[in-house]
């Protein structure tokens, strides 16, 4: 007897048909992730207050080995153990090239992005023929890549002035935005920003709002200034993190169907997305 094999978005399946068909439920779309995000929220936070440089290592080192098994089985890349030794070793270098230094900068990453595009094409063009989805497998290891070099940026943002405090506001902000867009969109996905897709933009509006209140919150002084400071870092964190996780609702759509490793892209993803900027504003004094 035939099984049937589960859907991958490397599979060439039509939104129309079978995509909505095995359409994932409202509340196993958000609640897994909500409950996913408030536990990732907690752990990097007080790693990074109780253990300062190596609890953020140990949080961010986790957080790329999950996005990594999680991403790969999530989109069904092909050249499954090629990819996912592609992640962990492009996580590795992310991490080596942001701590080694006495002042790191962010072009150290473009060596790691470069050397693992080009493994990349290496490993999806030695595949087995027929090689089907290369183009896809390519691009989805490409993203994969980009992520976790990004999650590696949050090293950086601790080692700078003022640094610890920005890593914690950051992911304070993201956590916060996640959390609300999941349960505003749980309750009330409107007006639908896509079909098939339980997303809406009161959620994503009231999301960016939960950074901008705990950017706020945890803001230095009481004069304007700093008012500002501190909104505009919640501000664009919450707009990035709330547009990646709408990304990663059109990946959970599109698999039409519940998997640990969804959950996981939800919550690790946006706050990767983050990273970079939070590391931009800090930089300026921003936040």
């Amino acid at each position: 007897m035939l099984r049937r094999r589960s859907p991958r978005l490397c599979d060439d399946q039509g939104v129309t048909s079978a995509a909505l068909d095995d359409e994932v439920s409202a509340r196993a779309h958000h609640l897994p992730a909500a409950g996913l995000v408030v536990a990732v929220t907690a752990v990097v936070t007080v790693l990074s207050l109780t253990l300062d440089d190596v609890g953020r290592l140990v949080a961010v080192g986790v957080l790329q080995l999950a996005l990594v098994a999680a991403w790969v089985v999530a989109t069904g890349i092909r050249g499954f153990v090629g990819s996912l030794g592609l992640g962990v070793t492009a996580a590795a270098g992310a991490d080596v090239a942001m701590l080694l230094p006495d002042r790191p900068e962010l072009d150290a990453l473009l060596a790691v992005l470069g050397l693992g595009f080009l493994a990349a094409v290496v490993h999806q063009m030695t595949r087995p023929a027929p090689r089907l989805y290369l183009v896809a497998s390519l691009a989805g290891v490409v993203l994969l890549l980009c992520s976790v070099c990004a999650l590696a940026v949050l090293l950086v943002v601790g080692r700078i002035d003022d640094g610890p405090r920005a890593v914690v506001t950051a992911v304070l902000a993201v956590g916060a935005a996640l959390l609300v867009g999941h349960l505003v969109d749980l309750a009330l996905p409107r007006p639908q920003i896509a079909v098939g897709v339980p997303r809406g933009l009161v959620g994503l509006v009231l999301a960016v709002l939960a950074a901008v209140g705990v950017a706020l919150l945890r803001r230095e002084g009481s004069t304007v200034l700093s008012a500002v400071s501190a909104a505009t870092y919640g501000a664009a964190l919450g707009a990035v993190a709330a547009l990646m996780a709408l990304g990663a609702s059109y990946v959970v759509a599109e698999r039409g169907s519940v998997s640990w490793a969804l959950p996981v892209v939800q919550a690790v993803l946006p706050l990767a997305a983050a990273a970079p900027v939070a590391y931009a504003l800090a930089l300026h004094g921003t936040g």
